[in-house]
């Protein structure tokens, strides 16, 4: 029974994330944000939906465990597992601007997350601190968000420059989006947290892997799509944009609705693996602008390497 709660609430996680994307675009360029903006913060945030989802059920449901488990290992797979996988379909090239200046904001995150969580709890205070750094992130995105060349421009263009449609109908897709999310992380934790209890698996494992990769689809599947269309700088920007508000939105938000307690064993190598694959993804990015396919395979092995250390 547990495995069907599993893959049901993965499925609505899927569709309900697709659904929250796709009409939250309608809505902004409703009201005449530009593709360049969209693809920096509605994308990023709604991509990030699921994670938030299934945070908040797992701490309402007694299971903070796989709340915590969830942000740190839904961060280390966009790099190992997406970005890795992207850039084994097809090298990562970028030419962005806004890259450098989100990549040193991702690392200046990480870092303030390793101090919050250090205590083994995350309070309300923690929790609008990181509310405020989302506040001042967005501010800045949307002040120096454009301004990139014609050419990623038309990346962005292509993939979000969607019709406008009529605003009653994105707003009742949106809502349509968000209860599919509860419904499906109520079910995802539901099955996993499960599972954790029949196999002996600890519940901060299961959210660094089980849970982390079925809220991570959303990243996987249009990362893969965008990479097939050469369009590196949208697969770039999803994945940085995604740990950022993973942060400061998932976990924050989950905080001052719901300020909770962890078990702390095991979360030096967890925050130690999540900040050694954001340092890589700075020096690969920050420095160079590309992720060739041979980087790729050392983040993917390494993050499957990752995974086996956890359940040995």
């Amino acid at each position: 029974m547990d495995v069907l709660w599993l893959l049901l609430g993965g499925g609505l996680l899927y569709v309900g994330g697709e659904l929250l994307v796709g009409n939250a675009i309608k809505l902004a360029r409703n009201l005449g944000l530009s593709p360049m903006i969209i693809g920096l913060t509605v994308v990023s945030l709604g991509t990030s939906a699921p994670e938030l989802a299934a945070s908040l059920a797992a701490v309402y449901s007694g299971a903070p465990d796989v709340a915590i488990g969830n942000v740190i290992g839904s961060n280390i797979a966009n790099i190992g597992l997406i970005l890795g996988a992207a850039a084994i379909l097809r090298p990562m090239v970028t030419t962005t601007r806004f890259i450098k200046r989100e990549i040193p904001f991702l690392v200046a995150v990480s870092l303030f997350l390793c101090f919050v969580v250090w205590s083994g709890s995350v309070g309300r205070v923690e929790g609008v601190l990181l509310l405020c750094l989302l506040v001042l992130f967005l501010a800045y995105l949307l002040r120096y968000g454009d301004g990139e060349s014609a050419e990623v421009e038309d990346d962005f263009a292509e993939e979000f420059d969607v019709a406008v449609s009529p605003v009653w109908k994105a707003v009742l897709g949106t809502l349509l989006g968000v209860v599919t999310l509860v419904l499906g992380a109520e079910a995802f934790v539901e099955g996993a947290v499960g599972l954790a209890r029949i196999f002996g698996v600890s519940e901060r494992v299961i959210g660094l892997t089980l849970v982390a990769f079925g809220t991570s689809l959303p990243e996987l599947a249009s990362s893969l799509v965008a990479a097939a269309r050469k369009q590196a700088d949208i697969v770039v920007g999803n994945v940085v944009g995604s740990n950022i508000f993973n942060i400061v939105t998932v976990l924050g938000l989950t905080a001052v609705l719901k300020p909770f307690s962890f078990e702390s064993a095991g979360l030096d190598l967890d925050l130690g693996v999540m900040i050694g694959f954001v340092g890589l993804a700075w020096v690969t990015l920050y420095t160079g602008l590309r992720v060739s396919r041979t980087e790729g395979i050392v983040m993917v092995l390494l993050y499957l390497t990752y995974i086996a250390v956890l359940f040995i």
